[in-house]
């Protein structure tokens, strides 16, 4: 007996019509848009509602975690920017020219992902640059988990319209 093709056989290896990747799509999305800039959404919430305590743990959550991010990009902007463009290049390649379907799947989930975090730069410059108190901080951080939602509802519909493409053509059309 062949034990990768029994493991094949039991674990569809196929990144579309495996419900593990759907799994991890949905906890990726589920979890970019409750943490903003690294700040639970819920805190946000709390802290609109009771103010003092919360608000200022609010405050200064979202300004460490901004200047983290923004030290981040600064020190190391270029080479991430490099290397994450190589990666999805290289996930693009092979996924949709040479068509590996892992490669496709993570260049899915990765693609929108970049987005996100240059979203969250550029919130994160703006706070910093006069929107990091009251009622303007929680407009940003509003603005920017909807961004995120927007991004993430569009990445999981188009993901799953070319996963079923992918199912369909390898199920019924025979590719």
């Amino acid at each position: 007996m062949d034990w990768y093709k029994t493991v094949f056989e039991v674990i569809d290896m196929r990144s579309f019509s495996n419900l593990w990747f759907w799994i991890v799509l949905a906890v990726v999305w589920s979890s970019a848009s409750h943490w903003v800039l690294g700040v639970p959404f819920d805190m946000v919430a709390r802290a609109r509602r009771n103010g003092g305590q919360a608000e200022t743990d609010l405050e200064d959550l979202v300004r460490i975690n901004t200047n983290r991010l923004i030290f981040i990009a600064e020190e190391a902007g270029l080479w991430l920017t490099a290397l994450g463009s190589a990666c999805l290049t290289g996930l693009a390649i092979l996924g949709f020219y040479y068509d590996v379907e892992m490669a496709q799947a993570l260049f899915l989930l990765g693609f929108p992902l970049t987005l996100v975090g240059l979203l969250s730069i550029a919130s994160s410059r703006r706070i910093q640059s006069g929107e990091g108190q009251g009622e303007a901080l929680w407009r940003r951080l509003r603005i920017h988990r909807t961004l995120v939602q927007f991004i993430g509802m569009a990445s999981i519909f188009c993901t799953a319209l070319w996963g079923m493409y992918q199912n369909l053509s390898a199920h019924v059309l025979g590719g």
